[in-house]
């Protein structure tokens, strides 16, 4: 990539309420350009949390599935113009620590797409 990757970060939720705000900030600062939140028919407060955090909320009328909503997550990282999207689950079960390494092996050309692992130890999580 010859210029800046503008990165976003999709997190999908479903009643996420009482993990959101410790995992958005645990996001690293200074790597990723937005943050978008898709609730997908919480039926707790997970988009009241949402509302008070720096980010797009977008809210699914009812459960439509996950499935559905990381469709929607991508394509409102897509439709805000994202040349890496990253895909934070709010409920904490991911390191947020490792987005500027996955950032950088895409930069880097090592791969098109990056997983992270939970199972794995930190170091060996890519």
């Amino acid at each position: 990539m010859s210029k800046t990757p503008k990165v976003i970060v999709v997190m999908p939720a479903y009643n996420a309420a009482q993990t959101l705000v410790d995992t958005y900030r645990q996001i690293p600062p200074g790597y990723v350009d937005h943050v978008i939140l898709v609730d997908d028919g919480s039926i707790d407060d997970t988009a009241l949390v949402a509302h008070n955090l720096d980010l797009d909320l977008i809210v699914h009328p009812h459960n439509a599935g996950y499935g559905a909503n990381q469709k929607t997550c991508y394509m409102e990282a897509l439709r805000h113009g994202a040349d890496i999207v990253i895909m934070l689950h709010p409920d904490g079960q991911y390191d947020p620590q490792i987005i500027p390494d996955m950032i950088t092996a895409i930069r880097e050309g090592k791969g098109d797409f990056v997983m992270g692992s939970r199972f794995m130890p930190p170091q060996a999580a890519l």
